[in-house]
């Protein structure tokens, strides 16, 4: 069962990465839209690189992120490790 957010787009499914935030009638989670922005991806570049997202969907990721900035960075840390945490996803 998906668990609303204060944000139209985000949801928590515990079934989808273990209740992690993601847009909602997808799988991807909101710490993917912040780490595109914060390697200095426009919401457009965002958009072509995931187009079946829409950039409502994308500003209210965004819009998450800076609202739970904290919770977010620790999903980043805890995705990158074992990877290379400077890599660009562009």
């Amino acid at each position: 069962m998906a668990v609303m957010t204060e944000h139209p787009y985000v949801i928590r499914r515990e079934d989808i990465l273990s209740g992690e935030p993601i847009i909602k009638g997808t799988r991807t989670p909101v710490r993917a839209i912040a780490e595109w922005w914060k390697f200095g991806a426009t919401p457009d570049e965002i958009l072509q690189n995931l187009p079946y997202l829409t950039l409502a969907q994308i500003f209210d990721a965004l819009s998450y992120y800076t609202d739970h900035r904290e919770e977010i960075e620790q999903y980043v840390r805890e995705n990158r490790l074992g990877s290379d945490a400077n890599e660009s996803p562009l």
